[in-house]
């Protein structure tokens, strides 16, 4: 019994120093996770570099500042690519971050370091935000400097910055003198900033190639609709999946108008798009036909993709041809069937009887793929009629 139980504790041992040696059961480095009691009361600036290979994506490991070598997943042959968020006002963590960490792993081996400033960042007070970014800087500045003196090049260095924090990689780069191979800002933010001299934010001089991406489209959200959309965009860059369209025009109005959708310049090829595409031409026989919300949904066997447009015409004139731009998420590319209903937001007065002389699917991202129409439809308002689509050459 005594020899068994000797036997079980050696055993036991030998399973934890194999586990010991393996790494099982080390604990991840984990982005500072802060809450609006933090904002409220202020925080202090504290940077911490959390370093991603493809050997651990899923699990970030913080890197000593001064000692990069206690850190071996660290390959200094390596391009580096540093991720560095913007300002925190609720301290949570960016909902983007392992995202950007997995698609920049699936480009090419390199280092991923996320740059973990949420201790200055998550402030209820914007502007002491502001204040940390230069004290930021100095410290990412300090430890790019020990990778150079360590073997790697500032030409293979890479800096993402959003909001904030493209100007704080902004003040990195111009620490080094402009050598640092590429910074790209993501929606650097406006205020503070606007009216600063190139020395005080993100500035083309900071690097070998600086690329930014604006999408401040003077929302009213400014958390939401500014920064997030930016990160979003580049996020569908690297995973090349969805095409990012871009129209050629002179006012958003005139865009939502379908006053642009022509693409001239282009040609032969197809508009330069993210959500696929459709210019959508209906004639009404109504002489006054209230504006509503258009939902139009795609079939294909199963498959169903959905658009809701929403722009605020004064009404649909009879016998003119209203012009709407139809963005879908998903490529269907044979339509079995087309469901379309306008709401127009009525429920107390009598539905009216909605004729449509004709409507016309234009695919504006496969000029190769047929026009597809349909001629005299009947539809009740704030109810949905459903359709087979014709080729438009059966009936012109």
């Amino acid at each position: 019994m005594l020899l068994c139980r000797l036997l079980g504790l050696l055993g036991l041992v030998v399973l934890c120093k194999g586990e010991e040696e393996s790494g099982a059961g080390e604990s991840c480095d984990n982005f500072t996770d802060l809450n609006l009691s933090h904002c409220f009361i202020g925080t202090s600036l504290y940077v911490r570099l959390l370093l991603y290979t493809r050997s651990n994506l899923d699990c970030g490991r913080e890197i000593n500042h001064h000692h990069l070598s206690t850190q071996p997943l660290l390959n200094l042959s390596l391009p580096t690519v540093f991720v560095i968020h913007g300002y925190r006002p609720t301290g949570a963590p960016p909902i983007w971050i392992n995202h950007i960490v997995h698609l920049l792993a699936e480009q090419e081996d390199l280092n991923i370091i996320v740059v973990d400033w949420n201790r200055g960042a998550a402030n209820l007070n914007y502007f002491t935000a502001v204040s940390y970014t230069r004290e930021a800087a100095h410290n990412l500045t300090g430890f790019i400097m020990t990778m150079q003196e360590e073997g790697a090049s500032l030409s293979s260095v890479h800096l993402i910055g959003v909001s904030l924090g493209a100007h704080l990689a902004g003040f990195v780069g111009a620490n080094l003198k402009g050598k640092i191979g590429r910074i790209t800002g993501l929606d650097p933010a406006g205020p503070m900033f606007t009216s600063a001299t190139p020395e005080d934010r993100l500035d083309p001089s900071d690097a070998t190639f600086v690329d930014v991406l604006h999408t401040d489209m003077n929302c009213k959200s400014y958390f939401v609709c500014d920064h997030q959309r930016s990160v979003f965009l580049y996020l569908c860059a690297l995973n090349r999946t969805c095409n990012l369209p871009g129209y050629p025009c002179s006012s958003y109005g005139d865009f939502l108008d379908g006053r642009c959708l022509q693409c001239e310049a282009f040609k032969p090829a197809s508009c330069p798009v993210l959500e696929l595409s459709y210019r959508v031409d209906m004639v009404t026989w109504n002489q006054y036909l209230r504006w509503g919300v258009v939902y139009i949904r795609l079939h294909s066997g199963r498959s169903v993709t959905e658009t809701r447009i929403d722009h605020k015409l004064l009404r649909f004139e009879q016998y003119t041809a209203t012009r709407l731009l139809a963005q879908f998420d998903d490529d269907l590319s044979h339509v079995q069937k087309i469901s379309m209903r306008i709401n127009t937001g009525n429920v107390i007065g009598p539905r009216y009887k909605i004729r449509l002389l004709r409507i016309r699917f234009t695919p504006l991202d496969h000029p190769d793929r047929p026009l597809m129409c349909r001629f005299d439809i009947i539809m009740d308002e704030n109810m949905e009629v459903a359709f087979r689509p014709l080729p438009c050459d059966s009936r012109l």
